[in-house]
């Protein structure tokens, strides 16, 4: 059974999909990473997309989805990380399911938008090495000291409440639409985690559902 992930930025989809490529052989397909692995390798897909890449337009839904058309003949299953982010585009995921006789399940990671928002504004990023700090929850032995090299924290443009609450709205206005489509009652494909919990206990519940015992009829919210 093939997954599609849901939910905000900093909610934990890129976190648990490489949990889950690890322990139950799932492959995550990120459009941003399909595209530049095209392009770098000269496909004829990378070659028509490169040019409105470098143009700073929007590659067309049609080309995504010949990519990750592409992407099905290496086998599967596969994690849709940040894809679709419209109804147009989960219709013609829909479409190619269909055609490669696969099927799919939207996985909703569910959260508390202030307790996110928490979360995601208290990080402090030794950016030399990747090491994330949080002021709360994981601080380092001095404020804004690196543990390791005693070099300074910062806090990335990314990370800052302005930017997050920006993102969060965004998220909110594209990802409404696509929670209806995929709880259609005619046909419900839509299931829920609480995406705030700890990390192993997020990854029992999507292991209980790929087993085929999590409710696949469970609402969300």
């Amino acid at each position: 059974m093939n997954l599609i992930f849901l939910g905000p930025p900093g909610a934990g989809k890129g976190t648990q999909a490489r949990i889950l490529a690890e322990r139950s052989g799932y492959r995550q397909l990120s459009t941003g990473d399909i595209l530049r692995a095209n392009v770098l390798a000269g496909t004829p897909l990378g070659r028509e997309a490169k040019p409105i890449m470098e143009s700073g337009g929007l590659v067309p839904d049609d080309l995504i989805i010949r990519m990750i058309a592409a992407e099905f003949e290496g086998g599967g299953p596969f994690i849709f990380d940040g894809f679709p982010r419209t109804v147009t585009q989960a219709q013609a995921l829909d479409n190619l399911l269909v055609r490669k006789r696969r099927s799919a399940v939207a996985v909703l990671f569910r959260v508390d938008l202030s307790v996110l928002i928490d979360r995601l504004t208290g990080r402090w990023t030794h950016l030399a090495s990747g090491r994330v700090y949080h002021e709360r929850y994981a601080p380092p032995k001095r404020p804004g000291i690196d543990d390791v090299t005693g070099e300074p924290l910062v806090q990335r443009p990314d990370d800052k409440e302005e930017t997050i609450r920006t993102r969060l709205a965004v998220y909110e206005e594209q990802t409404a639409p696509l929670i209806a489509y995929y709880d259609d009652p005619a046909d419900p494909r839509l299931v829920s985690v609480d995406a705030l919990g700890p990390i192993d206990t997020v990854t029992r519940e999507l292991v209980a559902l790929i087993d085929g015992n999590g409710d696949e009829r469970r609402a969300a919210g």
